[in-house]
């Protein structure tokens, strides 16, 4: 089926009824931060029940719009539907709205007052959708579900690559949503780049979340910095993910190295955020030609959308076009007999990590397809001379010899990533984003605009801002600081954790 996109421009919401969604927005703010965690929590399930039931259909519409497949499709609306879950049950904990109390202390040189404090909601939150995601970074996705667990009501701006699919996942939301008794205005869908832009500097707009390109995404973040009150800008944008391959990793275990690389590099047809773009390879020539055979084996497969297509050939044409570069497998973009973009994997190969940096603003920009380049080194020091040209990273990957070779130089490496990327990896590939507490998917710019993570719970503290509350009479604090603490949240007093 043809991709909808080459039917014509992405529609505009009309401008009076992106009012009404703005007005019912404000208007539900104050009511949807009053819910109980719980009660937030149980109408996120809802939602994620409501997904979970209609997967089928779902996965139906989403295979047509954007070439993905079954097992893909109905796998990310798991992932989508346990961030549901999870972001809700997070939340009623009270973890993320760091409830702390200091009692009074008149012993106190000097002597100290009552202070009592926690992390209340932003108000209505922009949610523009990823592409390369329709269910997980999309509509009910990552940035709608922390935006809600925190209390926030939500207008998500729909990806044009998948319309049909946003329409029909946000119609569930909101059905879903006013069965829990969400008030109305918690949650609306909008289309348009006009739209998104216009609902961005609207005043009642008070934080916003964004995956996809450095380019679009900066300029968004711009106008988010510029508006007469700032907001923040969560963005999400570019990442090439270096992998380092040490020499004793190589020499244990070359074809498994070689077929991991080429399996992170082509999954998902190389349009993950988290796509392996650059390999620090030690010099051997038979681990290269290896690495090529595994992609050369790999089938052409659907791009998300023409826009995507487009941007990866104008990339293609620059790195194939640097002096530094030879071309080791070539990849190429074309259509399937439908008249979808698809593309073949591709890989070039840089000789030395001293060539690579002659050409490093070209050769570090992300290339968001399954495209990579090799670079070969011949010391341990070298990678590191790569890495301090890098910008922000969502992650840095070391294969690492299992009997602790090079150990001193990896530990000045992994300090190196610490300070680039997001997430250090060891031993494994950066594709795949587990869904739990401990995750971190961000990274220093230009892999994100802000410190915090989009993915786990933690990133409901996104659209969370701290109040203290000093020597206030009981009856005037609101339920979450009371002395009885009758929401039942998780607190710190008096420098103690107490649970409920």
């Amino acid at each position: 089926m043809t991709n909808p996109h080459q039917a014509g421009a992405e529609p505009e919401t009309p401008a009076q009824e992106l009012e009404t969604l703005l007005a019912r927005a404000a208007e539900a703010a104050p009511r949807w931060a009053a819910l109980t965690p719980r009660a937030r929590a149980a109408a996120l399930a809802a939602v994620a029940d409501v997904l979970d039931a209609s997967t089928g259909h779902l996965v139906q519409v989403a295979a047509e719009e954007t070439g993905l497949g079954e097992a893909r499709l109905s796998g990310e609306i798991r992932r989508t539907t346990g961030q549901l879950r999870m972001y809700g049950e997070y939340a009623a904990t009270g973890a993320p709205f760091g409830v702390t109390i200091d009692h009074a202390d008149p012993t106190a040189v000097p002597p100290r007052p009552e202070l009592r404090r926690y992390q209340v909601p932003l108000g209505p939150v922009e949610v523009f959708a990823g592409g390369n995601f329709p269910f997980a970074f999309s509509v009910a996705g990552t940035d709608t579900a922390s935006a809600l667990a925190a209390g926030c009501p939500v207008l998500v701006k729909a990806h044009p690559g998948h319309p049909r699919t946003s329409a029909d996942t946000a119609a569930l939301v909101h059905e879903a949503l006013a069965g829990a008794g969400a008030p109305p205005g918690t949650f609306a869908l909008f289309t348009g780049r006009d739209a998104g832009v216009t609902v961005l500097r609207d005043r009642r707009v008070k934080a916003a979340a964004f995956t996809g390109s450095v380019r679009g995404g900066r300029a968004l973040f711009d106008i988010a910095a510029s508006r007469p009150t700032p907001i923040p800008f969560h963005g999400e944008l570019g990442s090439v993910n270096p992998v380092v391959v040490t020499p004793g990793a190589l020499a244990e275990r070359r074809a498994e190295i070689a077929s991991g690389f080429a399996g992170s590099l082509t999954l998902g047809t190389g349009q993950f955020c988290t796509k392996p773009g650059i390999l620090l390879l030690p010099r051997d020539p038979d681990a290269v030609e290896a690495i090529a055979d595994e992609v050369r084996s790999a089938a052409a497969a659907p791009m998300l959308s023409p826009q995507i297509a487009e941007g990866l050939r104008r990339r293609l044409s620059e790195v194939a076009g640097a002096r530094q570069t030879r071309t080791l497998v070539e990849p190429a973009v074309t259509t399937d007999g439908d008249g979808r973009p698809q593309a073949r994997p591709g890989l070039f190969l840089v000789p030395t990590v001293a060539e690579f940096l002659q050409d490093a603003e070209n050769l570090l920009e992300e290339c968001f397809g399954p495209t990579a380049v090799i670079v070969q080194y011949d010391t341990v020091d070298e990678p590191a001379q790569l890495l301090d040209r890098l910008e922000g990273s969502l992650t840095v990957t070391f294969h690492t010899a299992r009997d602790g070779q090079n150990a001193a130089a990896l530990g000045a490496l992994a300090e190196k990533a610490r300070a680039k990327a997001g997430r250090v990896l060891f031993n494994s590939w950066p594709t795949g984003v587990a869904v739990t507490r401990a995750q971190h998917h961000g990274g220093p710019y230009p892999a994100s605009t802000s410190a915090h993570t989009s993915v786990g719970p933690h990133a409901i503290e996104r659209f969370l801002r701290p109040v203290a509350y000093q020597d206030a009479p009981p009856e005037l604090l609101p339920p979450a600081l009371r002395e009885d603490n009758p929401l039942g949240l998780v607190r710190s007093v008096d420098g103690t954790t107490e649970q409920p």
